[in-house]
């Protein structure tokens, strides 16, 4: 086959109505090397540099309650820092680069579902504004405002 376990995917496809930092950046640890007093950094197979992790928020207002928050893996040489916050929000918007995607059956119990591991090159401010979550447009005749 064809398609790699894991594959390229934009940052607008996975998070098109944006995605705010709800951590901070932070590294992964390898628990098979790390012992109770020595933690290990993981380092990324694909590119051999340190991977570092940070929660988000999905803006989009139809994600389900599981996948509103995500963790993101950074394969990095130095902790990424993310972009100054937005005086205006108490939420800091970012934007994933080379981001590429894992899905992987998630199992609790007798429940399985799709789950998604994402990693990304590094993290950056928006160009522009993701998407806005409008109110659908009412249609002629159903007695709603235009």
């Amino acid at each position: 086959m064809a398609i790699a376990r894991r594959f390229k995917i934009t940052h607008d496809e996975v998070f098109p109505y944006g995605a705010y930092l709800i951590s901070e950046v932070g590294p992964v640890f390898d628990f098979e090397k790390s012992t109770k007093d020595t933690k290990v950094q993981q380092v990324d197979k694909d590119t051999g540099l340190l991977l570092w992790s940070v929660d988000v928020l999905d803006a989009d207002p139809d994600a389900g309650r599981k996948s509103r928050t995500v963790s993101v893996k950074i394969a990095a040489k130095h902790q990424p820092v993310p972009p100054p916050p937005d005086p205006a929000s108490p939420f800091r918007l970012v934007v994933f680069e080379g981001l590429s995607a894992l899905p992987y059956i998630e199992e609790s119990g007798n429940f399985s579902r799709i789950a998604w591991s994402f990693k990304a090159d590094d993290l950056t401010a928006p160009a522009r504004a993701p998407r806005s979550v409008s109110a659908p447009a009412a249609t002629p005749g159903d007695g709603k405002a235009a």
